[in-house]
């Protein structure tokens, strides 16, 4: 009789361990349609989570980084670390300021879709910094004499994440993307240590960083008419 019990309470055991199994399955796939569905929302929503305040800050941030090198570095070519210090300094100041203001306004207009929509905003925006960041490290170890390239090649890039951001943010942001193209191939164009004058980096991010905020602001605005 106990034997036949025994058998009895393993076999319900077993009965409610693939239950329970089963029950996890659900929920895990439930879980993961529910992922994809959010992902897929995010994907067809415009990001909100670039202010144009702080999108002008950092032109502003760059202008004054072009009088800092004018008064601070005035023969760049012969002293690549101050010129690259400078600006890499200034890149990374107007990353954390957007990278700050990114993650609250976001939290602030996309609530519930926030972690989603800022993963996808650094997804198309980080492969093109990391390209920067590597380029630069090449061409100052491997070919300093061709440092004066630098300014062209970070605007270029620039370009190239803007360009990749464009899908989920207002239509006219290609005009920056295109703006910052131009002005980089012009500094490539010029071919010698004019490239690495203060207003080659400073006067394309001045005017590029207030499209940007322009496009986003009355991206903004049309929104709210539409509305």
């Amino acid at each position: 009789m106990f034997s036949g019990f025994a058998l009895d309470s393993r076999a319900l055991l077993g009965y409610f361990t693939v239950q329970s199994y089963c029950h996890m399955d659900d929920l895990a796939k439930a879980l993961g349609d529910i992922g994809r569905i959010r992902r897929q929302v995010a994907a067809a929503t415009e990001f909100r989570g670039y202010g144009p305040a702080t999108l002008l800050s950092t032109g502003v941030l760059a202008g004054i980084a072009a009088a800092l090198q004018a008064t601070w570095v005035s023969d760049p070519i012969n002293h690549l670390p101050q010129y690259l210090s400078v600006w890499i300094a200034t890149a990374v100041a107007c990353a954390c300021l957007t990278g700050t203001q990114m993650f609250t306004r976001s939290r602030r207009m996309h609530s519930s879709l926030s972690n989603e929509m800022i993963r996808m905003a650094v997804e198309q925006f980080l492969p093109s910094a990391v390209a920067g960041a590597l380029v630069t490290v090449v061409v100052v170890r491997s070919a300093p004499a061709s440092a004066w390239m630098l300014p062209g090649i970070w605007q270029v890039i620039f370009s190239l994440g803007i360009l990749a951001s464009c899908r989920f943010l207002p239509r006219w942001m290609v005009a920056p993307g295109a703006w910052y193209m131009l002005t980089g191939l012009t500094c490539l164009a010029l071919g010698d240590s004019r490239a690495l004058s203060p207003w080659a980096m400073g006067m394309p991010f001045v005017a590029g960083q207030a499209m940007i905020a322009a496009v986003l602001f009355f991206g903004a605005q049309e929104d709210r008419n539409e509305a």
